[in-house]
């Protein structure tokens, strides 16, 4: 069994990663950036007595990844899987949305995932051995408002996965894109709360898709599953949709145009709503409108 170092664990997929991995035998190095105030991994771990260890990691910050993952690296030894998880959303349109909160996200989600890479790369390609994964998201082939932000980020991964893979892959190094659909999150449960004020209504109808969907909620589990079937695997396969939507949801984009696409997005409400019911079974109006209809 080998060593896992773990981003992002504080909470949902992180977490039950981490502990996944420690059920099935891997030496886990979870980190995240306030381990005081996030204890549950902690405990959950020591009650099944699971080879976990916390640790305190910011990946927004060259420092702290570098002295995080060297610290590891010089008292355990080399990493033989990383886990980039780590993760934030921002929900609203281009025009409203601070160019800040454009900076943030992209700054855990892409720039903390290359920093956490080049920390481990090197001694990877030496040993020629080890695995990366990425934590994508469907959201990293699809598009539309109000996750404009978010998306960007993960199209982001699915470049810096794909150029990746084919460098490393020289070395005997796999690299593979793990890509979630709807799943019961925190995150995802934000994304499902109402929102009014904006001209966009592309917001409040992504926040009734998301309660929707979180009515039958799949758990994160699902996700640290496939994170440790594709570890333990030896697949060399890049990317790897999951959760029951996944797979759906990239086929309905891939059967659309561009321009039929974009058309469906901007169309008025009651398109979009029927055509997420004809097309997944879910009935997103507000419950106030859908009670008279």
């Amino acid at each position: 069994m080998g060593s896992v170092l773990i981003t992002g664990t504080s909470r949902g997929i992180g977490l039950e990663a981490a502990l996944a991995f420690g059920r099935a035998g891997h030496t886990v190095y979870a980190t995240m950036r306030n381990p005081s105030q996030s204890p549950e991994l902690a405990e959950r771990a020591a009650r099944e007595n699971l080879p976990v260890t916390i640790s305190t990691m910011d990946v927004d910050s060259d420092e702290s990844v570098s002295s995080a993952i060297g610290a590891i690296q010089r008292e355990h030894g080399p990493i033989d899987v990383l886990v980039n998880n780590a993760g934030v959303e921002r929900t609203g349109s281009v025009e409203e949305l601070p160019l800040a909160e454009f900076r943030a996200v992209m700054e855990t989600n892409y720039f903390g995932a290359i920093r956490c890479i080049q920390a481990v790369a090197r001694q990877m390609r030496e040993r020629r051995s080890g695995c990366i994964i990425n934590i994508a998201s469907v959201a990293g082939r699809i598009s539309c408002a109000p996750l404009t932000s978010y998306a960007a980020t993960k199209w982001a991964m699915e470049a810096l996965s794909e150029g990746l893979a084919g460098e490393m892959k020289t070395f005997g190094v796999r690299v593979a894109i793990v890509e979630p659909g709807i799943i019961d999150t925190a995150m995802a449960q934000r994304i499902g709360v109402s929102h009014n004020g904006s001209a966009y209504r592309q917001r409040e109808r992504f926040a009734l898709l998301f309660g929707a969907s979180l009515q039958h909620p799949t758990p994160p589990s699902v996700v640290a599953a496939k994170i440790v079937e594709v570890a333990d695997s030896g697949t060399w396969q890049l990317r790897h949709p999951v959760g029951p939507d996944a797979v759906p949801f990239l086929q309905w984009r891939s059967q659309m145009t561009d321009e039929a696409w974009i058309a469906l997005n901007g169309a008025d409400d009651d398109t979009w709503y029927r055509r997420i019911e004809n097309d997944f079974g879910l009935d997103t109006r507000p419950k106030s409108r859908g009670a008279t209809e």
